[in-house]
């Protein structure tokens, strides 16, 4: 990861009046440092004045660090995360040369998408951290939502309007002990997106905002929004109202009800009906001999029905 943040130092030596060269830089603290003042500018389409004019949060987007282009937002929210950046903090980038999706798939992420990480540092046990991810599905589901679409939440991580991908969220936790140090959020949104730049998917299976509503959002205000709708669910994750926050995610699902196929890791594949999904967030499927078996991880695909 400091290689990946040098070369980011690097890129940027002129906007930051940095004295020494970068890869002879030691101290990871100073290079967090240096890198903030990188993140402290503004890109074309992302303006901090303009999100924080938006912005009615206490915490969540205090801090917000733009970059133009970063390998992942998420690396860079844990390397300021290990040197002592405060909860709330957000990494945004206009793109990301190499996004991470689930299962460490590739996310491609062009200009005119919405891409950021939250640095949180929750108190709560490990084996809540898949709650996040659940909270934050709700936070860009009710975002998206007030833009006139249907967004719905498919298990895990990913939202979708229309039976398309529209987003997704990558969580990624490091735990101490028995309890966690910290979690970044990830967050990819393809807001003012052509689904026509990603030639490699089916055009049935992603979609845009800009697509759904047929012209172009403000970006800034729609992360703005984002922010204020996770501190929300976030609040209510830590003041433990998971039954509330369990009854809107089921609300809002896509999976629940259908016959799906589940790809777990290690290659078992699991079929039945995704019937629910429990306090800790696992989803509850019925195979097709009756049992019932949580799944803790792997990816949904709706199939035709047996």
């Amino acid at each position: 990861m400091k290689n990946e943040i040098i070369k980011i130092l690097e890129e940027n030596e002129d906007n930051i009046n940095i004295k020494k060269i970068p890869s002879q830089i030691t101290d990871e603290n100073e290079l967090a440092e240096l890198l903030k003042k990188i993140g402290y500018s503004s890109s074309k389409s992302k303006k901090r004045q303009e999100i924080n004019n938006y912005l009615k949060t206490y915490y969540i987007g205090k801090e917000i660090y733009l970059f133009k282009e970063v390998l992942s937002t998420n690396n860079v929210a844990k390397f300021f995360a290990e040197h002592g950046t405060d909860e709330g903090a957000v990494i945004i980038s206009e793109t990301q040369s190499k996004g991470k999706g689930s299962r460490r798939r590739k996310w491609k992420s062009p200009k005119g998408g919405t891409w950021l990480t939250i640095v949180l540092r929750p108190e709560f046990s490990p084996s809540k951290a898949p709650l996040i991810t659940l909270a934050t599905g709700i936070a860009v589901a009710r975002t998206l939502r007030k833009y006139g679409v249907d967004a719905q939440i498919k298990w895990p991580n990913d939202i979708l309007i229309a039976g398309k991908k529209v987003s997704g969220i990558l969580t990624e936790a490091n735990a101490k002990f028995a309890t966690l140090d910290y979690v970044v959020v990830g967050v990819g949104i393809d807001s003012n997106i052509d689904p026509n730049e990603f030639p490699e998917l089916n055009k049935y299976e992603i979609t845009s905002l800009k697509e759904e509503l047929g012209s172009a959002i403000n970006e800034n205000k729609l992360i703005a929004n984002f922010l204020n709708e996770f501190e929300l669910v976030y609040n209510d994750l830590k003041n433990k109202k998971f039954k509330d926050l369990l009854f809107e995610w089921r609300s809002l699902a896509h999976t629940i009800g259908n016959y799906v196929e589940v790809h777990q890791p290690l290659g078992k594949t699991l079929k039945g009906y995704a019937i629910g999904i429990n306090k800790k967030g696992a989803l509850i499927i019925e195979l097709n001999n009756g049992e019932l078996k949580k799944i803790l991880s792997g990816e949904v695909i709706n199939r035709d029905k047996p």
